[in-house]
């Protein structure tokens, strides 16, 4: 039945004589019957995955509100799919401002136009954070589904994810054009910028409705714990998670990652070994540190270091790489940090070869607080106490 209403529904009869008849004649809709009827269509070649696409959005309309959940499986914190419908709810929130500011145009007025701009900008900075979303979907989960044959959803989700960024493209050009008056603001709302609002709107159901419940019933614990691994790399959308997630009683998976085999991968980022030896080089400020066992573990190697450094440090204790006069003041401060009393300490010295310089040693702890060791930091900042006035991005002008 559901099949034969939805292939009337494609021949363009009424959407919402078909809702009515879906609610009273199927009472509810399992939602994984939504995708496999979809997928059917497109494998006996009845319906092609453009003209899925492109009534996605009817479907969804036609069936909200009579898709049965109730059997859909628990999704622990921290889960890929706990992340994903975070996201969904700081998306939710931003649609919530845009629908309160857009709500109340009837009493705009020119005089506070560049106010409603101002507002309809920072809605749209925060909303394109969606693409990471979408990304995390395109080349993490979708292929899983597909290794399992449901080709047809992430086919046509990731093509209402193309037209999203497009529209999302031209609400931005259109809000950044020359706007002279709120009537011209009002079309670009109504034109450019609804169209994108919805898009995501209609996105998040679609995936609350179906996509996750028929994810979380077709991956394996396996499959997923390598989408968790694989996430950071990809970046999170407004939010950042605070939930580790790993399946009970799994053995450890080897991570595969997009990047190169030697990426150094971080809780909020990655790195190739490469571009974090070029970090280290182009930071403005020189970088060493000593592990718990007061060790040289690390120093960063730019051209114009304050103080020099060579690699045969690595490995010395701390307090044979400072003058006689100074290790009583070395030692004072590992007692400090290791004990808990302190975790900072700074110096500066006023002339050091013509140069201003700060020193802080910060203490390196765990998600415990447990003592890892000390990082030193050293800047020359005799240009940073010289600057005045103000430099902002809009009068950025390229070092002489």
């Amino acid at each position: 039945m559901l099949r034969h209403l939805l292939l009337r529904l494609h021949e363009g009869e009424n959407p919402e004589a078909l809702r009515n008849r879906l609610v009273e004649v199927l009472k509810t809709i399992p939602y994984n019957e939504v995708v496999e009827v979809e997928q059917t269509l497109i494998n006996e070649q009845l319906l092609s995955e453009a003209e899925i696409q492109d009534f996605c959005d009817l479907h969804t309309a036609v069936l909200d509100g009579s898709i049965d959940l109730g059997g859909a499986k628990a999704i622990p914190a921290g889960h890929p799919v706990d992340t994903f419908r975070k996201e969904n709810e700081a998306l939710k929130a931003e649609i919530t401002g845009y629908e309160r500011l857009t709500g109340a145009m009837d009493t705009w007025d020119d005089a506070h136009l560049t106010g409603y701009l101002l507002g309809l900008r920072t809605i749209f900075n925060s909303l394109a954070d969606v693409d990471k979303h979408y990304k995390r979907k395109e080349y993490l989960l979708f292929p899983f589904l597909e290794k399992h044959l449901i080709t047809a959803p992430p086919k046509v989700m990731w093509g209402k994810h193309d037209e999203t960024r497009l529209q999302l493209k031209k609400a931005f050009e259109t809000l950044t054009s020359p706007l002279t008056t709120v009537n011209e603001l009002k079309t670009a709302v109504a034109t450019a910028c609804n169209p994108a609002v919805e898009m995501i709107a209609g996105m998040i159901k679609k995936e609350e409705e179906i996509l996750f419940p028929m994810s979380m019933d077709t991956l394996t614990e396996d499959e997923w714990y390598k989408i968790y691994q694989e996430t950071p790399d990809f970046g999170y959308c407004l939010i950042d998670p605070e939930d580790e997630w790993k399946p009970a009683g799994m053995a450890k998976v080897e991570k595969q990652t997009y990047m190169e085999t030697d990426a150094i991968r971080l809780s909020s980022g990655a790195f190739s070994i490469e571009e974090l030896e070029a970090l280290f080089i182009h930071l403005p400020i020189d970088i060493t540190f000593v592990d718990k066992d007061d060790k040289v573990r690390f120093f960063s190697h730019s051209p114009k270091r304050v103080f020099e450094r060579n690699r045969s440090i690595i490995g010395r204790d701390v307090r044979m790489c400072h003058p006689p006069g100074s290790v009583h003041v070395v030692e004072q401060i590992l007692e400090d940090f290791k004990s808990g009393k302190e975790n900072k300490a700074a110096f500066w010295i006023s002339n050091f070869k013509g140069r201003f310089v700060y020193i802080e040693y910060s203490a390196v702890r765990g998600k415990n607080s447990e003592y890892l060791g000390v990082v030193e930091v050293t800047q020359d900042i005799t240009g940073l106490r010289a600057l005045e006035g103000d430099q902002r991005l809009l009068s950025y002008e390229k070092s002489k």
